[in-house]
């Protein structure tokens, strides 16, 4: 009886909450009008597999998924005028998007609805972490070190984008959307600023910074249950957690997202609208707001012997998602609130932000080459949490929050006008670009089948590479020619394409067993009023992104169209609907750091793209229909894949999947803020289950009243980690370490430790179990 009135006195607050929310947009000036669009929101869990896969990113073979940091998802909202066109644009926490992801996304979309959402109005745009599972592209370069395509990861990315998107389109409401934007000034700095000061003075001078610090945020605002979301984006790479990390995480921007869904959940069940809306603390967990009994030290721990750990035992196969913390809030009647973190032109932008410096000497890396002693291994750029890489990705990610939540109280801009939509295949290995020159006159130049320089095997100061390779190298060395020679020689024509650039990998020539690089790319521009989001397939550089963004700017404001005579605001959306590397300025390739290296298509790659962009934004404007091109090959079908598959699991004889090899001591009492505890557990392969919308681990408080675990923390929260091994190589055997650092934020009470698996018996069917630590006391 009293756990119903709870539930009731909780639905009340919630309600009170919404309505409260709706006054207050109705009564306040500046933010209310009427709603034009239909918005609607989707979020859905994009894991993958957290064992044996190589991760997306950073090109290490040795980086293999080991655990889980905190979970990924597919983010997505719809926007639609209530009788017109509609946008979809999906946010997804993976290292970028993929070429044959997104095609099965859209056939699926198509058996689903028809032509309501095609390639031409989905937008799918990565967040670039790099400690995502790999394998889910289609060319062969980006799926190497993973040893070739992962089946597990391509499905938990196609289902869940599907998902997110399905969620949206059910929600579907009238509703008004707000801009704002503001500069964010600590969490990014230039990692090659010596290919930056490459560029024209006169341009450099136009600008107080060498990368962009403005952050451009959305607010979705529902008529009925008021603010549902938030998007925004804003440049800076993935990379806070290092390539030595082994546990799936969203890095700094899937933490902020964390951090802004998780500010939401708690404003809504403890404040009113007016006093929410205006903190920028860092959320705690809602599911933690659990009534404190005050009971003495003692008294919680006599309680707390009572209950010992609890051997492993079967579980259902949604076991673990009924238990999840989050998914317990959910109120079917409300959506969602969903806050993505998306990104732009970060090719130049690294978090870490206190700069780079040799490991060997602690001196800052040389200017021109991040090298130490003439080598770039020793080279690395520190976090703001420096030497710990989690608290580096949770700095940067509070930082972003923060930002996103001015923004988001203070968003006033209401976007209003048509929605629309414009998408191209360009086959950029062979694009006639033309050039305007400073006399006035024109020159017509082409780009190039795609090439890596020597510079790319150098790596970055996010990243080093490895043996004598060094960024800034516009010659080459003998010995690589020869190795790449025994790969692939490139042509004359191709090397003189691609000058100054020394060619290390002839990718876009290579076809064997089928293609190693794109040349087809997904050029998208989506419009929602006087915003424009230009969808691209790879990752701009500071100074890149200006330049198209200025372009389409211009385009556009010379039109004469009424509707662009105010303000207009163009984002840039990257690593979107497939990925195809870097895009620098003319100038900076000519530096040929990692960037200028990575650029695959030569040195006039971003003159291609501002020429196709300024077609699309003239038929944007003009309302005229463009050409489809060239559609992009599906090498689906081809696929090969050298992952081992998991056989079976085993545990040692007369233990059970599930059971605590290492509990906690009697009588552990631990302190909030400062302690953390461990459980191994015996355990499975993850790849067995990836546990989607569920949980692997999770933290349980003792509710005194009826004597039951409350679930407070999962592994979708920063402060549990997840961390799956082998104790040999190719041993069935395995155990599962979770540990818990306690938040300032938990209340009081006792605790105890849960893991869920599923292993796999030798004839191939999935066992599902759980398993229970004993209990202890947080104080």
């Amino acid at each position: 009886m009293e756990r119903s009135l709870v539930r009731l006195w909780s639905t009340c607050l919630r309600s009170f909450f919404y309505i409260s929310t709706v006054l207050y947009l109705l009564t306040s000036g500046g933010v209310h009008s009427h709603s034009e669009y239909l918005i609607g929101l989707g979020s859905y869990d994009i894991t993958g597999p957290a064992a044996d896969v190589n991760m997306m990113g950073y090109a290490n073979m040795e980086q293999v998924a080991s655990g889980i940091h905190f979970r990924l998802r597919a983010r997505t909202f719809i926007v639609s005028e209530p009788e017109g066109k509609r946008v979809v644009f999906v946010n997804i926490d993976a290292c970028m998007a993929s070429q044959i992801v997104t095609l099965k996304v859209i056939e699926r979309l198509k058996a689903r609805y028809g032509d309501l959402y095609t390639e031409k109005n989905v937008g799918i745009s990565g967040i670039h972490t790099h400690s995502g599972p790999g394998g889910y592209l289609q060319y062969v370069v980006y799926i190497v070190t993973s040893l070739g395509f992962v089946r597990q990861s391509f499905d938990a990315l196609v289902d869940g984008i599907e998902n997110s998107i399905i969620q949206a389109h059910e929600n579907l409401r009238p509703g008004s959307i707000f801009l704002n934007s503001g500069e964010l000034l600590d969490a990014g700095v230039n990692r090659s600023p010596s290919a930056y000061l490459n560029n024209p003075s006169e341009e450099r001078s136009k600008h107080k910074y060498d990368v962009d610090k403005e952050m451009t945020l959305l607010k979705f605002v529902d008529d009925q249950w008021g603010p549902v979301g938030s998007f925004n984006w804003f440049a800076t790479h993935g990379t806070s957690m290092s390539r030595t990390n082994s546990l799936i995480s969203g890095d700094n921007k899937g933490a902020a997202a964390r951090y802004m869904e998780d500010w939401f959940e708690q404003n809504t069940a403890e404040r009113s609208y007016s006093e929410g809306f205006i903190s920028d603390e860092i959320p705690r967990r809602v599911s933690s707001i659990i009534g404190n009994h005050q009971d003495s030290h003692q008294e919680l721990l006599d309680l707390a012997s009572y209950f010992e750990s609890q051997p492993g035992r079967p579980a259902t196969r949604i076991s673990s998602s009924a238990r999840r913390v989050r998914s317990s809030l959910r109120n079917a009647d409300m959506p969602g609130f969903v806050s993505a973190f998306c990104q732009t032109n970060c090719g130049d932008v690294s978090p870490n932000v206190l700069g780079a410096f040799c490991l060997d000497t602690g001196l800052p890396c040389d200017f021109n080459h991040s090298t130490c002693g003439g080598r770039n291994e020793l080279c690395y750029g520190r976090g703001p949490g420096y030497p710990d890489e989690f608290e580096s990705t949770r700095i940067i990610g509070e930082r972003q929050f923060k930002m996103a939540l001015d923004l988001f109280n203070k968003a006033s801009e209401q976007l209003q006008g048509r929605v629309d939509y414009r998408h191209v295949y360009v086959d950029f290995s062979q694009l006639n670009v033309t050039l305007l020159k400073k006399d006035g006159n024109s020159e017509v130049v082409k780009t190039c089948p795609a090439a890596m320089g020597f510079a790319f095997a150098a790596g970055t100061t996010d990243g080093p590479g490895a043996f004598d390779f060094t960024q800034g190298d516009d010659k080459g060395n003998l010995f690589w020619r020869m190795v790449r020679n025994v790969v692939k020689t490139p042509d004359k024509k191709q090397m003189d394409c691609h000058y100054p650039k020394p060619i290390l990998l002839d990718t876009g020539e290579m076809t064997k067993p089928y293609n190693w690089a794109p040349s087809i790319l997904s050029l998208q521009i989506l419009r929602i009023g006087q915003l424009f989001i230009l969808s691209v397939p790879g990752e701009f550089t500071t100074m890149a992104g200006r330049r198209l963004r200025d372009a389409v700017k211009t385009q556009l404001k010379s039109s004469g169209d009424k509707e662009m005579s105010g303000e207009i605001h163009v984002v840039i959306a990257g690593l979107a609907n497939g990925y195809s590397q870097y895009v620098t300025t003319f100038e900076e390739y000519q530096v040929q750091r990692y960037e200028g290296a990575s650029t695959l298509f030569g040195p006039h790659t971003l003159s291609g793209y501002i020429q196709e962009f300024k077609k699309l934004s003239k038929s944007l404007l003009l309302d005229t229909t463009v050409q489809p091109g060239p559609q992009p090959p599906d090498l689906l079908d081809k696929q090969l894949s050298f992952l081992t598959p998991v056989m079976m699991d085993t545990t040692p004889v007369g233990d059970s999947f599930g059971d605590v090899i290492s509990d906690v001591p009697k009588n552990l009492s631990l302190k909030r803020g400062n302690d953390q505890v461990t459980v191994v557990f015996q355990s499975a392969c993850p790849r067995n289950d990836l546990l989607t919308e569920g949980t692997f681990a999770l933290v349980e408080k003792l509710e005194r009243k009826d004597k039951t675990w409350i679930p407070v923390y999962d592994d979708d929260d920063l402060c549990l980690r997840f961390k799956w091994s082998r104790p040999k190589k190719l041993s069935s055997r395995s155990q599962a370490t979770v540990e818990w650092r306690i938040p300032e934020s938990a209340s009081p009470g006792v605790y105890r430790i849960t893991h869920f698996g599923a292993a796999k018996r030798p004839f191939g069917s999935v066992h599902h179990f759980t398993g229970s630590s004993s209990a202890f006391v947080v104080t």
